[in-house]
């Protein structure tokens, strides 16, 4: 049956950013499906509720505290999960973020973290989930959970538009690289109802506008996100990579603005000569 090309039985997966929201839901859908979970954020309390809804389905669930920025720590997630359950063939990177933050307002250091957060982190653990992935179970799935924001222009979304499409290219060099062993994919996500879209949901007018503007007129849930993710982790993509799936309600355009501080002359330089002319 089709339905069975869906199943992870015997499977392993590992989860970042899975104490809360779109990574609890995705680490609950693949113990649903069959896989065993470790999951991984830096907060054990909501890893342990993530373990715990796990271990409801039926499947091993493991918290493993981790910072996604420290490479150190990637390694002994890695080494952790294959320690305890024998095996790694699925790695959800979901871990990331940036807050919006103008043009002018945004500093390279800022801009840098955004890189490594959204980027470079997924980008290590993968190379070390793919090569666990080969050793352990000859085959594998690597799911990236990116942003629209990554290709479509938002404004105030400088740093996290660029990391979540630094995330989208990784993605598809690395399925080129990987193939045919290690599969690749990525996920679009539109807005989606968690902690980072509270100011939409709380906001009567924001959310109509959010709502009116999306095709779909709804704000996506996290277990759409779980489902898009279920489907490129399983056998049943097993024709997929290099690919970004958009899931994101049909959006074509940003469903709501976050206005950028308008640019304007500095004090320092609004008596200097310019061309000639000088500006009081």
């Amino acid at each position: 049956m089709i339905l069975d090309d869906f199943r992870l039985t015997g499977q392993v997966a590992v989860v970042t950013g899975a104490g809360v929201g779109i990574g609890r839901a995705i680490a609950v859908a693949l113990a649903e499906a069959g896989a065993d979970v470790a999951v991984a954020a830096r907060t054990r309390a909501d890893l342990d509720e993530t373990v715990r809804l796990i271990e409801q389905t039926g499947r091993r669930g493991l918290a493993v505290v981790t910072d996604v920025m420290v490479d150190d720590e990637l390694q002994v997630l890695v080494d952790t999960t294959v320690e305890q359950f024998g095996t790694l063939s699925i790695l959800v990177n979901n871990a990331g973020g940036t807050q919006p933050r103008g043009s002018m307002q945004t500093s390279a250091r800022y801009l840098s973290t955004a890189l490594q957060f959204n980027a470079v982190a997924p980008f290590v653990l993968s190379r070390l989930a793919a090569q666990a992935m080969v050793d352990t179970h000859g085959s594998g799935s690597i799911v990236n959970v990116s942003s629209r924001s990554g290709d479509m222009v938002m404004s105030s979304m400088l740093a996290y538009g660029a990391g979540k499409a630094a995330l989208n290219m990784i993605t598809q060099n690395m399925a080129a690289d990987l193939a045919p062993h290690v599969r690749v994919n990525g996920i679009g996500v539109g807005g989606v109802a968690t902690q980072s879209m509270d100011f939409v949901m709380s906001n009567d007018d924001l959310r109509a506008q959010y709502e009116t503007n999306t095709p779909m007129r709804r704000i996506g849930q996290p277990r759409d996100i779980a489902a898009a993710a279920l489907y490129l982790a399983s056998p049943a993509s097993s024709w997929v990579t290099g690919v970004i799936l958009r899931v994101d309600g049909g959006t074509t355009k940003p469903s709501f603005e976050l206005p950028a501080p308008p640019l304007q002359a500095s004090a320092a330089s609004a008596s200097q000569p310019v061309h000639g002319r000088s500006f009081t």
